[in-house]
């Protein structure tokens, strides 16, 4: 995986194909016969699920099933945060029962999202796996988390985050090192 240098990791042209990769590198790492669902974790991680799901398609031929996380009210900051939370519709539309989840987001920090997203998803059912995915693993991690696939590593100095565009929520695609 490779290593981010300087302050755009990423362009559109990198992004896509970084995606078509992380769903070569997720065909290697399922068990024969394992049926996988994809679940974007709100809200970036949504529309990177469903390009992977495009990408999966072309390369097997077959629908893999994607939906929508949200974990807004299994944060652990909940209440330390300022006005109303928004919480969006998880959308489920299938059984995780026997089934190996991929949970799919864009940057992994410190680890606390991935923990309110598995509290979420274990609401919905048990899979038989669940592993995790991301555009980017950044470093700062303050729980024992870790994801099974990774497009990039990012070692970011204090004070600046990692930014991922996507032209479903954004109108464009990238990855940027910035400053907060």
């Amino acid at each position: 995986m490779p290593e981010a240098q300087g302050p755009c990791p990423m362009d559109p042209g990198q992004l896509e194909a970084t995606l078509r990769r992380l769903a070569e590198e997720l065909l290697a790492h399922l068990r024969p016969g394992e049926e996988v669902v994809l679940l974007g974790i709100r809200s970036r991680g949504l529309p990177l699920a469903e390009r992977l799901a495009t990408h999966l398609r072309t390369a097997t031929g077959a629908e893999v099933p994607v939906g929508a996380l949200d974990i807004t009210l299994y944060r652990d900051d909940l209440t330390e945060m300022v006005g109303s939370p928004i919480v969006r519709p998880t959308e489920i539309p299938f059984t995780l029962k026997e089934r190996t989840v991929v949970l799919v987001d864009d940057v992994l920090y410190t680890g606390r999202t991935v923990r309110a997203a598995l509290d979420a998803l274990l609401d919905h059912g048990r899979p038989r796996r669940v592993m995790l995915l991301v555009l980017a693993d950044r470093s700062g991690r303050e729980l024992p988390i870790q994801a099974d696939l990774a497009g990039l590593r990012v070692e970011v100095p204090p004070g600046h985050r990692v930014a991922v565009r996507l032209k479903e929520i954004d109108g464009e695609d990238g990855v940027t090192v910035e400053a907060c």
